[in-house]
Formats: structure tokens, C-alpha cells, sequence
């Protein structure tokens, strides 16, 4: 999907991927459909995450700060290599663990449950998001394995993870 293209009905009535048990229609697909901008940075790493899982590469790209590294890169090459990407893994749920928001700038932890052929590739990470003027954006963030985080994740905080990762 594009953020030019409607997704099918059958899409739209399906539960978000992100997690919050709504349908993908009254949650994510109005920000992927260009129709809204997330309220803030927490419902923005769930439309990010929701569009690795149903595919739309050009939101991933749209919702990139202008100060990530990928910015400095060819579009085109950048949304080829997300969707390929996006077609050899399977995004099994996401957890938001703990955030933390002001003024224009804010954090996000979370765990990203990924699999690839079987294989568990599941990660905690901690996103740095950044307010434009016109909506948040993605400017960065620190993963980590989830098989290489020795504690509950339900237990992590911003600053446990923090001092884990470091």
C-alpha cells in the first residue's frame, strides 16, 4: 500500500498491527491514508510499526525527521530496501513499554515482536521522536535483541533500558 492507494475493505475492518485492538480503520489507516497526523509520539511509533506490517513503505519515509540519517539518502533507494524489508518478515505485535513527552520532542520504548522465516527477531528499542511544526516524526532510536535483554520487558522503564543498552 501507498499513500496514495486505498487499502481493501477487508484490510480496513482486520485488527490494527499495532495493538491497541481496534480496526486498522478507526486506528492507523487514516494516518497511513494521509487523511490525519498522529496526535503525538506514542500514536506515531504505532502507525510506523503498523505500516511495516501491512506494507507502506512511503509512510515510513513521510514520517522520517529531516534529521535522520536516511533523509541524506536516495528515496527510492530507501523505500526499495524497506520493502524488501517488509516482505521477508512477519510483525507479530508491539508492546509499548514507557514514554516520556515534552514540548516538541519525546521518547518511546517499546518491543517490536518480529519474526523472519521462524525465526524470532524481536527487539526492544527506544525511538527518539521529534515534533516538525506540521506532525512527529521518527529522528532516531537504539535497539537491542530481545533474546540479549536479560529482564521482563514488562518491567523496563525508559531509564532501566537506558542503563541496560549503554
Amino acid at each position: 500500500m501507498t499513500r496514495d492507494a486505498r487499502p481493501g475493505q477487508g484490510t480496513l475492518s482486520r485488527p490494527c498491527p499495532c495493538g491497541t485492538g481496534r480496526s486498522y480503520r478507526d486506528c492507523c489507516a487514516p494516518c497511513h491514508l494521509g487523511d490525519r497526523e498522529a496526535p503525538d509520539a506514542v500514536a506515531l511509533m504505532r502507525s510506523r510499526y503498523a505500516a511495516f506490517a501491512v506494507g507502506d513503505a512511503a509512510y515510513l519515509w513521510h514520517t522520517l525527521h529531516m534529521g535522520h540519517i536516511d533523509r541524506g539518502r536516495d528515496r527510492d533507494e530507501v523505500l526499495r530496501e524497506l520493502k524488501v524489508t517488509m516482505h521477508h518478515l512477519r510483525y507479530r505485535g508491539l508492546k509499548i513499554l514507557d514514554s516520556t513527552q515534552g514540548g516538541s520532542s519525546a521518547s518511546v520504548l517499546f518491543l517490536a515482536k518480529i519474526f523472519q522465516a521462524g525465526a524470532d527477531r524481536s527487539f526492544i528499542e527506544l525511538s527518539d521522536f521529534l515534533h516538525d511544526g506540521e506532525g512527529w516524526r521518527y529522528l532516531h532510536g537504539v535497539a537491542v535483541p530481545r533474546a540479549r535483554v536479560n529482564v521482563p520487558a514488562e518491567t523496563l522503564t525508559i531509564a532501566l533500558f537506558s542503563s541496560l543498552a549503554g
